[in-house]
């Protein structure tokens, strides 16, 4: 049984020039590749984490409301512990990626319209029970894998442009991995 509980409902949602702010995150860990036993992480493959959707086919990454009483990095945590029952270290922050919600329009977002500040979490823990685990199922995939299997554009388009160009440059040594201010 899962002690920790799920968010819900909308009254402390934040909302910016008619646009419902969420926030998000690219879960990732690395695993090393052809067996290799290096601890350096700049050699290892990078694996992202994704999730089911509730509402149809396709796989994509956490994300959700972000509330009056939390920063947003603390939303991007929260949705991966809720959504997907990982925890970690938010690492860098990847963009601003506006979309359409076909199922969630209100009184203060009538259009559907909505903002996600999407960060990158280095993930350090799976937990065995999280809020959703009995409508969410967790998959672990490589960044190939996921744009295949990706249910939204500009989730793609987060991994390609904001997570793959991030880690690309950081793998390189071009980069640090500390969280860049929004």
């Amino acid at each position: 049984m899962c002690d920790l509980v799920a968010r819900t409902g909308r009254h402390q949602q934040r909302y910016e020039d008619g646009r419902r702010l969420v926030a998000g995150c690219i879960p990732f860990k690395y695993r090393a590749s052809n067996g290799e036993t290096s601890d350096d992480e700049r050699k290892k493959l990078v694996e992202v984490l994704m999730i089911n959707s509730q509402s149809g086919p396709g796989l994509l990454f956490p994300k959700g409301g972000w509330e009056n009483d939390e920063t947003v990095e603390q939303a991007a945590a929260r949705e991966a512990v809720e959504e997907a029952g990982v925890r970690g270290d938010i690492v860098q922050f990847l963009g601003f990626y506006d979309f359409k919600s076909k199922t969630h329009q209100d009184d203060c977002c009538p259009e559907g319209m909505c903002r996600a500040a999407v960060f990158a979490l280095h993930v350090k823990e799976e937990l065995a029970s999280w809020p959703e685990q009995s409508t969410r199922r967790r998959t672990w995939l490589t960044i190939s894998e996921a744009v295949s299997q990706c249910r939204y554009q500009w989730m793609q388009e987060a991994l390609l442009t904001g997570f793959s160009d991030w880690h690309d440059n950081w793998s390189k040594g071009g980069g640090n991995s500390s969280c860049k201010q929004l």
